[in-house]
């Protein structure tokens, strides 16, 4: 059952990130994105991590879509631009990397499973364990983190108040 389940999961979390890329109005290519991420979020199940799996919807379900959202709704990007002149080396590009990471795959599939292939730990993803790698191994990188989410916080707020006053003296 778990493997019909994560078939299907996998196949709608392809056909969305598929038709998030090709979709030409913005709009529906967050929608897809947000399909794409709830698809993600129940293969976090399957792995038994139910704290990514929350993560997954709250952060990114819910707080980037909306981010995208209001970003394209400010922008007016719902509007596609004909952009084809511009852009034309990237699609042989995408078609090259596309073809090698198919390649790349197949070899993987075709080899079949390592001798020495790891077994999933059940608890790699418990919050304790998240915690414990976090603030131990990884305490510089999440400091240099919240330092530069602090510092775009803090540039926001500037920019909006220089904003309020310059508008404020017109």
């Amino acid at each position: 059952m778990e493997l019909i389940i994560f078939l299907i999961t996998a196949a709608v979390a392809i056909v969305g990130a598929v038709a998030m890329l090709l979709s030409p109005n913005a709009i529906h290519s967050a929608i897809f994105l947000l399909i794409n991420f709830v698809a993600i979020s129940v293969l976090y199940v399957l792995l038994y991590a139910p704290f990514l799996f929350v993560i997954q919807l709250i952060v990114y379900a819910g707080a980037i879509i909306v981010l995208f959202l209001f970003v394209v709704m400010l922008l007016g990007a719902e509007r596609a631009e004909d952009t084809r002149e511009r852009f034309a080396w990237q699609r042989p590009l995408g078609l090259t990397l596309a073809a090698i990471l198919l390649g790349l795959i197949g070899s993987i599939v075709l080899r079949g499973p390592a001798s020495g292939a790891m077994v999933a730990d059940q608890q790699f993803a418990a919050p304790e364990r998240i915690a414990e790698t976090l603030f131990t191994t990884y305490l510089l990188p999440f400091e240099i983190t919240a330092f530069l989410l602090l510092a775009a916080i803090v540039g926001v707020v500037v920019l909006h108040m220089s904003g309020n006053h310059a508008e404020s003296r017109e």
